[in-house]
């Protein structure tokens, strides 16, 4: 006895395309499930009643004015019918491929294609647990290089896709499609193109360049301007100062430079010396550092430093100003995901979480232990995860200031 086949509108997306086919219906496969189910439902009607030709034709020239754009193609055919009896796109091509590319600077998101066989091959050479590594690769080659970090994430045999968590922003990544093995060794399906995730912070470069091209001109092989970031530039060879490019950074710092020529004994280096009480008076002149220097009665000039009295003459070894600085500290990121209705606490604090369950927790990294017990509690409070961390972190030695802080000192 033949199985009763069930209501329409129980039927998924696969049967309702079968029973279509049943139906001569053309272009099914590329029909929503609504226009699948008017479409068969036309077309019993059809079949039920014959005695209306017209109709039905009418009902046809309705539905595909629908998809027409009023557009024919140049041959005469009309564009609507280009896909006409094209089959459906297959599941895979046949070769081993990964792609990753960069959502934000937290997330990347990966899709792959790896032929069943493929797969099948390394399973037999030993691999246990399909997974994902994401490698750090700035400015090395892995092909014959360590990577500067790795991070692993195991995944489904069906998954076709992931998102990955981005350890650190401005960097280049590679990610690694394998098989991790017992032994330790990790199979390789496929490997990904380098891609650069973008920085978290603003970029400082802010220069605009207009250029003017003629709509006749040829461009191919060309190059009309070339951008420099500001890392690449040359520095300039006088005066201590940065060449930008940019003139308001150059004339912000010329400002400072100015302001810190005529400082008095208050300033970041005085007070960090063990001054005189006669030395009230001592400047930074653009002579010399300025530690004890007095006015002379032949003026202030770059002969020297007045000192008691007594002044260097001008035939002295040539000095040349330079200001030097150094900035340099940590940032712990906590990151991970959970259910979106879950409540996750970082020490005790609660931490809010992203509409898709996934958090990050950014703070100072200073020296001492940091103790970070993470717990996730279900929304019903019956289910708890929870991960205990420890950081410790130790700064032997320290000798640093910030660039506003840079005096000049002259050097031979």
């Amino acid at each position: 006895m033949a199985k009763e086949r069930p209501p329409l509108d129980d039927m998924t997306l696969r049967q309702l395309r079968r029973v279509a086919s049943e139906y001569s219906i053309s272009r099914y496969s590329r029909m929503r499930k609504s226009q699948l189910l008017a479409a068969i439902q036309q077309a019993e009607r059809t079949k039920l009643s014959s005695t209306q030709p017209r109709n039905l034709e009418a009902q046809e020239t309705v539905e595909a004015a629908k998809f027409e754009l009023g557009q024919e193609d140049r041959t005469g055919g009309s564009l609507a019918d280009v896909d006409e009896g094209l089959a459906d796109l297959p599941g895979g091509y046949g070769e081993s491929r990964i792609v990753l590319m960069p959502r934000d600077p937290q997330w990347s998101y990966t899709y792959w294609d790896i032929p069943n066989d493929h797969k099948e091959e390394l399973r037999r050479q030993g691999g246990q647990q399909l997974a994902l590594r994401l490698y750090d690769v700035t400015d090395i080659n892995i092909e014959f290089q360590s990577p500067h970090s790795i991070q692993e994430y195991p995944c489904d045999e069906l998954a076709r896709e992931w998102y990955l968590p981005i350890p650190v922003s401005d960097r280049d990544y590679v990610v690694d499609i394998g098989y991790r093995c017992v032994d330790g060794r990790f199979l390789v399906l496929a490997r990904s193109a380098t891609v650069h995730v973008p920085p978290v912070y603003p970029s400082d470069w802010i220069e605009d360049h207009f250029v003017t091209v003629s709509i006749d001109e040829d461009l191919r092989g060309k190059t009309v301007f070339e951008l420099v970031p500001p890392a690449k530039r040359m520095s300039m060879a006088a005066g201590g100062a940065a060449a930008t490019g940019n003139p308001i950074y150059d004339e912000i710092f010329g400002m400072a430079q100015g302001a810190e020529a005529q400082r008095v004994a208050g300033s970041l280096f005085g007070s960090m010396q063990q001054v005189p009480e006669q030395a009230i008076s001592s400047y930074v002149f653009p002579s010399g550092v300025g530690m004890w220097a007095v006015p002379t009665v032949s003026g202030l000039t770059m002969s020297g430093v007045g000192m008691s009295g007594v002044g260097f003459s001008a035939s002295a070894v040539p000095m040349r100003p330079r200001q030097f600085w150094l900035v340099a500290d940590a940032e712990l990121i906590v990151y991970g995901a959970t259910e979106p209705d879950a409540t996750v606490t970082i020490g005790g604090r609660p931490i809010k979480l992203n509409p898709d369950g996934t958090f990050r927790f950014q703070m100072s990294f200073q020296d001492g232990l940091i103790d970070y017990p993470i717990m996730a509690v279900a929304a019903d409070g019956e289910q708890t995860r929870s991960i205990h961390m420890k950081f410790n972190r130790e700064t032997p030695s320290r000798n640093t200031n910030t660039k506003e802080e840079a005096v000049l000192e002259w050097l031979p």
